[in-house]
Parts: C-alpha cells; structure tokens; sequence
C-alpha cells in the first residue's frame, strides 16, 4: 500500500485496515512457527504498511489538534 492510497482513505476504512494488517502479521508469525513461508518480505511489507497507516493516523490527530488550539486561541483574544 502506497502512501498516496492511505491519504485516500477515511478514519474508519483506517482502523478496518490496521486490524486486517495485524490479523494478516499475527498468521505470518504462527506460520512461521508452525509450516514454512515461502516469501519471507511478507513480514517487512506487513509492518510497512501498518507504520504507514499509524502514521497517516497521528498525522490528522495532531491536525485537528492544533485546528482545535488554534480556534481556542482565536477565541481568547
């Protein structure tokens, strides 16, 4: 998943995504455990993909934050 692809994304499809990506890192590990994984990468493009949606996530929480302070500060003068 690209970068440009989780912008797209909203809030809710967000999480729906990070829960699917941990489920699907979770199976690699008790694969990994329990059979052999042919394409090892999948492990790194797993844990890219969920840093990258992480961070797209506390990329708009510090923006309505600081929207918020900033309103807040608008006020007060």
């Amino acid at each position: 998943m690209k970068a440009k692809e989780v912008h797209k994304l909203s809030d809710e499809e967000i999480q729906v995504e990070l829960v699917r990506l941990r489920t699907r890192s979770f199976e690699l590990r008790t694969q990994a455990v329990t059979e052999k994984i042919e394409d090892t990468s999948q492990f790194g493009a797993t844990r890219g993909d969920i840093a990258r949606l992480l961070t797209e996530q506390t990329a708009r929480r510090k923006r309505v934050r600081d929207e918020i302070a900033g309103q807040r500060n608008e006020e007060s003068s």
